[in-house]
């Protein structure tokens, strides 16, 4: 989706798609932010969104909404939102062009 924030692969829709149809109230999407946390010092947050806020900005593709909290928006240009589920890992993945590393674990990451 060109001028997006984020690119959402087919892995990823399916599997917000999941989350949203098992949760036990309607959401409008799935909200992605970045919070300070962890060796490298910033770490992807993934919740359900209840309600749009004034400044989200909005990613629908896919046939799921993503909505980027603004705080995050400059950390997450370019990136594509994944999901794997392979041997070893299972969970949404972030191809962030904007990092220029990761802490060993794989949990953080700095820009």
């Amino acid at each position: 989706m060109a001028g997006a924030v984020i690119s959402i692969s087919d892995a990823a829709a399916e599997r917000v798609r999941e989350l949203l149809a098992s949760r036990d109230k309607p959401s409008v999407g799935i909200r992605v932010g970045v919070r300070t946390r962890g060796c490298s010092g910033l770490s992807y947050t993934l919740e359900f969104a209840d309600a749009r806020n004034q400044f989200d900005e909005i990613v629908e593709e896919k046939g799921v909404t993503v909505l980027i909290d603004p705080k995050a928006v400059m950390f997450l240009l370019g990136t594509e939102m994944d999901f794997v589920d392979e041997k070893l890992q299972t969970g949404f993945k972030f191809i962030n062009p904007n990092e220029k590393g990761r802490c060993g674990c794989g949990e953080s990451f700095r820009v």
